[in-house]
């Protein structure tokens, strides 16, 4: 399953990909925006798809604004998420083998059509290589510590 979000910024490209979807036969959910609203702010749609893949292990979140970084914030506020900002196909490949990244996030402005749906499908398809050294990484990952 894969849970998609944007906001106004990434409305556009996140049709692309739904479009995409819809052709390839995958199962998705819309998690907002749902309209093209200017000026809208990527929380909502990025706290969705968050906890819509926290709530479903094995799913697979995808998140879009203009630069990116937004959602990847947002995303990352939630244990259990881990939410990357790629920009080429080898970035997703290491965000899935060496990260177990779950949430893929994309910048709508400065990715074109094409190689965001490439992005994509390296994310889709590449898996986690549980390496002793990474799942001791990512177990820290959920660690809380407070910072005085």
């Amino acid at each position: 399953m894969i849970y998609i979000g944007s906001d106004y910024r990434g409305f556009k490209k996140k049709q692309f990909l739904i479009d995409f979807f819809k052709y390839k036969n995958y199962q998705f959910e819309d998690m907002g925006a749902f309209e093209y609203v200017e000026g809208d702010d990527f929380n909502d749609p990025a706290i969705a798809v968050a906890k819509a893949v926290k709530a479903h292990p094995g799913a697979a979140g995808i998140l879009l604004c203009g630069s990116a970084h937004g959602v990847t914030i947002q995303a990352n506020r939630f244990k259990g998420i881990r939410a990357a900002h790629c920009d080429s196909a080898e970035s997703a490949v290491l965000a899935r083998e060496h990260d177990a990244a779950n949430v893929l996030c994309l910048s709508a402005e400065l990715l074109e059509d094409a190689k965001a749906r490439e992005i994509v499908m390296k994310f889709l398809t590449t898996k986690f290589v549980p390496l002793e050294r990474r799942v001791k990484r990512i177990k820290r990952i959920d660690e809380r510590e407070d910072y005085a």
